[in-house]
This record gives C-alpha cells, structure tokens and sequence, in this order.
C-alpha cells in the first residue's frame, strides 16, 4: 500500500503576514550590502540606493527583486493582510517609473553584460508576470513602471541565448536552467512567442539528451539551487508530458529506487549565520518546490512520483521551520522562496 502524503499546511493571513514583516524590514534596508559594481571612475562609487533606485535593500539587487515579488504576491492574495499598507508605500516608493529607468538604463552600459545573468534576469522577469495577474490600480500601475526593465531583460535574453553554447550547471545564481524556466514563465504569461521559442529550443539543445545525471554529487557547500532537480523542473515546462517522463526517467534513473540518497534527504546547515552556509535552508526550499512540480507532471502510479513526493514533502516541512533564522544572512531572501514553494501551484 502506497503512503498518503499529506498537503502541506495552507499559506493562511497570518503565515503571510510573518512572511511580509521579514521583507517589509529589509526592502528598504540600504546596509549591509553587497553591490556588484564594475567602476570606470571615481563618479562610478555611488551609495546603493543612487546605482539602483528600486531594488537597493535586502543586502543585493537579486533579493530584493525577488522580495519585492513576494510582497506583490502576498498583497494579491491577502489584499486585506494588515501588512498591506505598507506594502503599497513600499512598493509605490521603489516601483517608480523614475526609479525603474534608472534600472533599465545600468543594463544600457557596455559593462553590465553579465550584471544577474540569469538569476536576477529570471526573478525580475517573474515580478513582472506576478503584477500582470493583478487587477487591482496600484499593481496596473506598477506594471506599467516595470515594464522597461522587463523588456530590457527579455532583449538580453535574446541576445545572450544565442551565444551561450554551453549550459552552467551550478547550485548558485548563474544555473542556466533556473534562468530558463522562470523566462519562460514570463513569455508564456505575456505570450511572447519569439522568447518562447528560443527559451524551448535552447533548453532542449542544453538538457534535451541528458541521461544519467550525476545527481550523486550534489549538494554543493553553498547551493541554494539543485542544478538536477532545477535541469527537471525547466523540462516538465518544456516536454509534453509522456516526453518529459521518458526523459526524466533516463535522466535519474536511480530515483524510483531512492537513488541518489543525498539528493532525497534533507541537506545539513550548520551554521545559519554564515551567509554561504545558510543558502543550504534555501536548497531544501527549492528543491522542495522542484520535486512537487516533477512528482505532479510525472503519470499517477509512476514510481518515481511517489519517491520524489514524499522527498518533497520532508523538505517542505523541514524547511519552512528555518526561514526566520533570527539571522539576517538568511531572513532577507529565505521568505521569498518559502511563499513561492507555498503558493505555486503544481
């Protein structure tokens, strides 16, 4: 007899509104800060809030894109979640048209190429998908404002894709397929069918005859991301699905049989001060979220399905007990993936 695996516990008002407190308290917080500046000049060396007038705070430009869609999320659906005040100031004082020019216009000079490549490319993309699924005024209208960043960020795709031959396979920011699968995401919601079709055509070029992945070796001392787990999740988007279950099964054939182990158990953080260390707690967030996406595009029966359901859910639980660290090495993004494990359907 096959294990119930229970539902996680729903995402209620109140788990939102911690999930909100840990954001609203770094959103707007300029330090500590780690800035990814290329100086040219001594004109170059500017506070943070001046280089990027909305995404400042949460120690670095990626988290606080990412922290400003999990507020945008939240506030969509908890409109009345008492936090919702000062998300709209906060959102309505970085989300400018000004302040967003200004973004677009960093990826204007000839040294920002690699500037997010891809990680913060695929969250900004992924905010503005999430504002386009409110209907309310004050989403409209930051839409409206973000919108030259994300057309900015969907030229640089297309212009980089192309010119990428070969796949970054990392458990950190520049893993290509995490990149890759919330781009798609984004093309899929604005209907973009140039983006689509060179985001499919190129995972399949990268991932598309990958077998017997050496999953065996992960995690990685500081990964947040599992580059198998987030090769898988990019592909269920991308094959339909008794194509993605023949190729999934090629791809980690050992899972039906709980192989590898390490990749199913719940990875070790022993000191979740330590900014490199913590990112483990994100680990088992995304994976959490990769094997529930697999397991739901996976036949029902397939043996592989149950295996990474219960996985999933033994992450799950355990990581969402270690998002407020008390630390803010980790409280300043850790939110921002436990809502989007919480919320994105399967």
């Amino acid at each position: 007899m096959r294990k119930v695996i229970p539902e996680l516990p729903a995402l209620t008002e109140a788990s939102a509104s911690n999930f909100a407190q840990l954001t609203l308290k770094c959103v707007q917080k300029t330090y500590p800060n780690q800035p990814q500046l290329i100086l040219n000049a001594p004109q170059d060396v500017v506070p943070p809030e001046k280089a990027h007038p909305a995404f400042y705070g949460c120690y670095d430009w990626h988290s606080s894109v990412h922290g400003h869609w999990m507020l945008a999320r939240l506030l969509r659906l908890f409109p009345a979640m008492p936090e919702g005040p000062q998300i709209k100031k906060a959102l309505n004082a970085n989300l400018t048209a000004k302040n967003i020019a200004i973004e677009a216009g960093y990826y204007n000079r000839p040294d920002t190429k690699a500037f997010e490549r891809t990680y913060g490319w695929a969250w900004a993309l992924k905010l503005a998908e999430e504002l386009l699924l409110s209907s309310t005024p004050e989403a409209k209208a930051w839409s409206a404002n973000l919108k030259p960043l994300a057309d900015t960020l969907a030229a640089r795709y297309l212009d980089f894709l192309p010119k990428q031959v070969y796949p970054i396979r990392t458990g950190l920011h520049p893993n290509t397929a995490f990149g890759l699968a919330f781009a798609l995401d984004y093309a899929n919601a604005v209907n973009d069918p140039k983006l689509k079709d060179l985001l499919i055509a190129r995972s399949n070029d990268y991932f598309g005859k990958d077998t017997d992945y050496p999953a065996k070796l992960e995690p990685g001392g500081s990964d947040f991301l599992s580059p198998a787990l987030a090769e898988a999740d990019l592909m269920h988007r991308v094959l339909a699905p008794d194509q993605f279950a023949k190729w999934f099964h090629a791809f980690l054939p050992g899972i039906a049989k709980g192989e590898p182990k390490n990749l199913l158990e719940i990875a070790i953080v022993s000191d979740r001060s330590d900014p490199q260390l913590g990112h483990l707690d994100g680990l088992n967030l995304s994976r959490a979220w990769c094997m529930r996406h697999i397991a739901a595009a996976l036949p029902a029966g397939d043996e592989w399905r149950a295996v990474l359901e219960d996985a999933g859910h033994t992450h799950a639980v355990d990581a969402l007990l270690h998002v407020a660290t008390g630390h803010y090495e980790g409280e300043h993004w850790l939110g921002s993936f436990a809502v989007y494990l919480l919320t994105e359907p399967k």
